[in-house]
């Protein structure tokens, strides 16, 4: 895969880059722990953050970072990370977290190349980007979180700016697509759950199916279902999202599940989620007077690359 090489060289570059006490800050075994501690709040986080890097080093942490995102998903990280001062405006002196652009942190687990298992992650507030490969090949890009907050700036310069608008407007072209008794199946609640439901668990299980099967849409309905997915795989590379679409279309739309929890004006407080056999993609706005929105992609048995890690230990000679 052409983006797991992309990945190996961008990283090797930047550490090249790096002295020995910033290598010492981001560069950790592949098997620890640590690679399986994501989260999206402002916290103290292990890692080498923007703040300590020069000029060069930056260019060069996020030229890193294009490699696992698509055009789309890193135009919506640069945008998400320029929130940060808007937010520590808004909140003024007394804000319980710096807010800061510069605190979003970079580590390596293992060592990149095709020989070896290796992963890596891009994390602060609002974005966690996770990637484990192996013998050369991604084998996951997830869990894939993107927040913002605000989801609408409101005032200001930038007025108008909304880094997940995309997400939050296909989610509620196609919940608005619905007849009366499709939504009243696609809603499964009056009331929006304060976050998305996964969270920061390091596994994602399979929710109860609840909400409106795909099966039961009409054709236009399953195209603005396919748009919102698509809008999700926009933030992969390309080649990723390709090859992702194409195992959704083989094992069929049908077996998706849509559901919506809360208001579906613009401005109420919503969830959604979308949830196929092996996939789980989370919408939540409902803080900050829903303007704070958190969105993730989950696979059941790919975050962190867990699952097909063992599968690929057990299939080599030496596990047998």
């Amino acid at each position: 895969m052409r983006t797991a090489a992309s990945m190996a060289a961008a990283a090797n570059k930047f550490i090249a880059a790096l002295n020995a006490d910033q290598k010492a800050k981001s560069l950790f075994k592949f098997e620890d722990e640590q690679r399986f501690d994501f989260h999206f709040i402002p916290r103290d986080r292990k890692g080498l953050p923007l703040k300590e890097l020069n000029e060069d080093q930056r260019r060069l942490a996020m030229e890193f970072m294009k490699t696992g995102l698509g055009t789309s998903g890193y135009q919506k990280a640069q945008t998400i990370m320029s929130l940060e001062p808007v937010l520590r405006e808004l909140e003024g002196p007394n804000r319980r977290a710096p807010r800061d652009p510069e605190l979003y942190y970079f580590s390596i687990f293992g060592t990149p190349s095709a020989k070896s298992p290796w992963g890596w992650r891009v994390e602060g507030h609002h974005i966690s980007l996770n990637f484990t490969v192996v013998k050369g090949e991604l084998i996951s890009n997830t869990p894939l979180f993107f927040g913002s907050n605000p989801a609408e700036v409101r005032e200001g310069p930038r007025k108008g700016l909304r880094a997940l608008g995309t997400e939050e407007d296909k989610g509620r072209d196609l919940i608005t697509a619905l007849d009366e008794s499709q939504r009243n199946t696609a809603i499964i609640d009056k009331t929006a759950p304060a976050d998305v439901i996964t969270f920061n668990n390091r596994k994602a299980d399979p929710l109860k199916p609840y909400g409106l099967s795909a099966s039961k849409l009409n054709k236009r309905q399953k195209e603005l279902l396919n748009i919102l997915i698509d809008e999700y795989l926009s933030r992969m590379p390309a080649d990723v999202a390709d090859e992702r679409r194409a195992r959704l279309r083989k094992a069929g739309i049908d077996k998706i599940w849509f559901a919506w929890a809360g208001g579906i004006k613009r401005g109420d407080p919503h969830y959604y989620r979308v949830q196929g056999e092996t996939f789980l993609i989370e919408f939540d706005d409902t803080q900050n007077n829903a303007n704070h929105i958190h969105s993730v992609w989950r696979d059941f048995n790919g975050d962190f690359g867990v699952d097909l890690l063992k599968e690929h230990y057990q299939s080599t000679p030496h596990a047998k």
